[in-house]
């Protein structure tokens, strides 16, 4: 989860440096695969009660905030 959740943000940061929109939108897509990993993760971790219905219901809401802004700025750089 970790490495999935680190993912994101250093897949966007990497897409930045491209300075091309059509490689950039391709980096935004790659970083919403690791979210959707995440969510099963989350998914699972719950299921095997590894964490509360709390803790996921709040990790869950945070992911899918942050699935809409990555979705939006993928929708902005096309």
């Amino acid at each position: 989860m970790r490495r999935s959740s680190s993912s994101i943000p250093t897949t966007i940061a990497e897409g930045c440096g491209t300075n091309l929109n059509p490689d950039f939108a391709r980096f935004l897509t790659i970083a919403m695969g690791s979210s959707a990993e995440l969510e099963y993760q989350l998914i699972l971790s719950k299921d095997l009660d590894y964490i509360s219905l709390t803790d996921f219901n709040q990790l869950y809401d945070d992911l899918t905030e942050i699935r809409k802004m990555t979705n939006n700025f993928l929708k902005a750089v096309r």
